[in-house]
């Protein structure tokens, strides 16, 4: 691959690295988050299609890895895309490039799209989770950003979440300053939209935009269902809305916002983002939130906005007939543990730029104080 000259800024790895003086437990092993903001150590070149490419160097991951989720913010501009793949590195072996597909803000000239069938011997991707069949220890990013009329997209944060799903972490002290604290958040229910039976994601998206639009007052941060539902569909995967990368890349491209996918490993981390009054989007199954409910194995999103004085969750649950009961729910903690495990505590966190964020005890979010 040739270099060519670029304009691009210094490449800086924010490996979220947790607390040093403390001794290493299954939290920290469990999941781990890193950070790119800047490309510069990335080897660029374009090919004749007038695309940019990007390949990045070996990037030693924080902890040993079998799942990696990819998030990625960029600046919205009409008629570009940007394709992000990944190359798992293991001792003695490095996988095929795996691809999230193609992103785009607008979705007009270049259709949003996932890409099926890439499962081998080494692994698969699933819409936005990549799944290894062996352990790696290091990854090396490919990011293709083209447009029409040279028009290019600009990319201001990639995230990496990894995974070892061979270690189950133990349960943490709660935090207590969450007690009894909620969150207000507009209450919208997926099935108040026609079409909408599937929008438990981008409905939860929508309600966790519109509190940050009415705190910061900004009213293009209030966007209905609808719309969010359009902005982050992905034509190339069968869950149309619940694509967990496209979601967070929507929201991310709205100017002022960071939003991205990790994994946390204990509900205790949950109430420091509530005792610090951010809500939290959780994927977590739906019939296993509330005792008597039908089996229903497929995902669901919902958003975390307080607790009770006994540790109970106060949730906006997006999938609600309105003729029957509110938005906001209790779940029981115990109920909402063992819904939110079958997605690996997966979390999308939705902020303002310049946040002050919770104390980040296990390296599992993007915590500039952790930068190297």
């Amino acid at each position: 691959m040739n270099k060519v000259q670029a304009t691009l800024p210094l490449l800086v790895l924010l490996v979220v690295t947790g607390c040093k003086t403390m001794p290493a437990s299954n939290h920290a092993r469990y999941s781990r988050f890193i950070a790119i903001t800047n490309f510069l150590d990335f080897s660029p070149s374009c090919n004749f299609g007038g695309t940019t490419v990007l390949l990045s160097p070996e990037l030693k991951a924080p902890i040993k890895w079998n799942q990696l989720v990819l998030s990625w913010n960029a600046k919205p501009v009409p008629g570009t895309f940007i394709r992000i793949e990944a190359s798992a590195i293991q001792p003695g072996h490095a996988t095929k490039f795996f691809s999230w597909g193609q992103w785009s803000s607008d979705d007009k000239t270049f259709s949003r799209h996932s890409i099926t069938n890439q499962q081998d011997a080494d692994g698969d991707v699933r819409a936005d989770t990549l799944t290894l069949n062996k352990m790696a220890d290091a990854v090396q990013i490919w990011i293709t950003l083209g447009g029409t009329n040279g028009a290019m997209p600009s990319l201001k944060f990639l995230g990496l979440s990894f995974c070892n799903t061979q270690i189950k972490p133990e349960a943490l002290p709660p935090n207590r300053a969450a007690r009894g604290k909620e969150i207000f958040v507009v209450e919208r229910s997926q099935q108040s939209y026609s079409g909408g039976s599937g929008w438990c994601s981008p409905t939860s998206l929508s309600m966790a935009l519109a509190r940050w639009g009415a705190i910061s007052n900004r009213a293009n941060w209030n966007l209905d269902a609808p719309e969010v539902a359009a902005g982050v569909a992905d034509h190339g995967f069968k869950f149309l809305t619940g694509n967990w990368s496209f979601n967070t890349a929507f929201a991310g491209s709205l100017d002022g916002m960071c939003a991205y996918v990790t994994r946390f490993s204990d509900i205790s981390e949950l109430e420091d983002w509530i005792a610090a009054g951010i809500p939290v989007i959780i994927s977590a199954r739906y019939d296993l939130l509330q005792d008597g409910r039908a089996d229903d194995f497929t995902g669901h999103l919902t958003i975390c906005r307080g607790f009770t004085e006994n540790g109970d969750l106060i949730i906006n649950d997006p999938w609600t007939d309105l003729k029957v009961e509110n938005v906001r729910h209790i779940y029981k903690r115990e109920n909402v543990r063992r819904a939110w495990a079958t997605s690996r505590n997966t979390v999308y966190l939705v902020y303002p730029e310049n946040t002050k964020l919770p104390a980040d005890r296990f390296g599992h979010w993007f915590s500039e104080s952790h930068e190297k």
